[in-house]
């Protein structure tokens, strides 16, 4: 019997995210829009992480426009975001009214498949985005954070599965953002979730490592049902294993991709000259490219490795990153071992960066840092040592509630300070996620004197 394997496409989303920092245009996307829906994929990522804020701060697009005018062209394919749980497409918690209202727009303007995510995972997180998913008719996808530690064994994600899918989940991703899941593991992992849960399962997981390839086969070989990639042009480094690449490989061993090879073939040329702009522009860092093992040492993921480097550059210190780069394993444990994603990558890696700056750990603790510790982003895979709790936020006391139980709600005043500009709710939930840069949009948009220009001038490229 043919074995099947579907593949989830993330030129859009998570590809041009980890290689050109999001910048990729509407414009860019529709002419080739077409031709993607018709090349068999299981679904194209094309909305959430980081697309919101870069569509507001640099290209002068409405992110919801951008999703009515794909869905409008998409009629045979599944359209897929990213959500940061209660965290929606930011670094704070909302309350649930703003979750809420936020999901079932996405459903409404054309979302079919809604991955969310806890950077703890913590499932109370999840709960509201779940029910607001499935209330609007969409797929809810339940995202477990991939990590390594000695906390985080096959059978506490085993366990994690399971209480996604009592949850509500319609399917689950193991959601490898660092490229650190070994084909061995993914191999146990995969196959000990689907003897447990009756439910698709899809893998995530990014070739900075360099071992993404073999991984993809194990876990294929174990029964996933679907895995993530990238066409050619935005493949490897930072981003996904290459979409041909794998459908190849995996063709030839008896699985039945479902692909068509001559719209791959199609779609890498149209990208290849849009990656080679980017890569002119100065845009495309050739680091994103790299392979880096380190990875699976100090279990960072590429992006992190990046960015500190450019952090510490930036200040004189780029000889202090083996010694930062050290320390983040170390900040890591005293916080409780949280996976290193977005927002707790980012926080980890000041810290260490922090400890190792002023010459004493701790000595500067950033608010988020403090904030993570008080309970305000959930609860800690493992419980923070007395001592280092004190050193960080001394006598406080910590709460053990969800976090948004202690969040009014929102929606109303958002509302009400954005009146002025905002036409839809849609408008109103883009301020609530990025205040800033969703009312100089909308200024923009609605007021001919409104002064503020698009932050496309001298602005520094991060890759995230």
């Amino acid at each position: 019997m043919t074995k099947q394997i579907r593949f989830m496409e993330t030129v859009l989303r998570d590809g041009q995210q980890s290689q050109i920092a999001t910048r990729m245009s509407t414009e860019n996307m529709l002419p080739i829009i077409k031709t993607m829906d018709e090349a068999g994929f299981h679904s194209l990522e094309m909305w959430g992480g980081a697309t919101f804020d870069s569509c507001l701060r640099f290209l002068n697009e409405d992110p919801w426009e951008r999703l009515r005018r794909i869905r409008k062209e998409v009629k045979n394919t599944k359209l897929q975001m990213l959500l940061r749980g209660q965290n929606l497409l930011g670094y704070k918690n909302y309350a649930d009214d703003v979750v809420r209202e936020f999901v079932m727009k996405s459903v409404e303007n054309g979302i079919d498949i809604v991955r969310v995510f806890d950077a703890l995972n913590d499932t109370r997180n999840l709960k509201t985005a779940i029910e607001a998913c499935k209330e609007a008719g969409g797929h809810c996808q339940t995202a477990i954070s991939y990590t390594t530690s000695d906390f985080h064994t096959v059978d506490y994600f085993v366990g994690l599965a399971k209480e996604m899918a009592e949850l509500g989940a319609d399917s689950i991703c193991i959601k490898d953002m660092a490229g650190v899941l070994t084909p061995a593991t993914g191999f146990e992992l995969v196959s000990r979730i689907k003897d447990s849960i009756a439910l698709p399962l899809e893998v995530h997981t990014h070739a900075t490592s360099g071992i993404s390839e073999m991984t993809y086969l194990k876990v294929a070989e174990a029964g996933a049902d679907i895995i993530d990639t990238a066409i050619s042009s935005f493949s490897g480094g930072t981003s996904q294993p290459a979409t041909e690449s794998v459908a190849i490989a995996l063709s030839g061993l008896g699985f039945d991709t479902g692909l068509k090879m001559d719209k791959l073939e199609e779609i890498a040329n149209y990208f290849n000259p849009i990656r080679d702009h980017f890569r002119n522009e100065g845009v495309l860092n050739p680091k994103v490219k790299d392979t880096e093992p380190k990875t699976l040492i100090y279990q960072v993921p590429g992006g992190m490795l990046s960015n500190l480097l450019s952090q510490l550059t930036e200040q004189g210190n780029a000889d202090k990153y083996d010694e930062v780069l050290a320390e983040v394993p170390k900040v890591r444990a005293d916080l409780g071992f949280p996976p290193l994603v977005t927002p707790l990558s980012q926080m980890v890696g000041t810290q260490a960066l922090m400890n190792i700056l002023a010459g004493e750990r701790y000595k500067m603790v950033p608010n988020e840092i403090k904030d993570y510790v008080r309970g305000l982003y959930g609860k800690p895979p493992v419980a923070i040592k007395a001592a280092i709790k004190e050193k960080i936020i001394g006598d406080e006391t910590v709460i053990t509630q969800r976090p948004a139980d202690l969040l009014a709600p929102q929606l109303p005043a958002f509302e009400a300070e954005i009146k002025q500009y905002a036409k839809s709710t849609e408008d109103v939930l883009s301020y609530a996620v990025f205040p800033q840069q969703a009312k100089d949009f909308l200024g923009r948009r609605e007021d001919p004197f409104y002064d503020v220009p698009l932050q496309t001038v001298n602005v520094k490229i991060e890759i995230q």
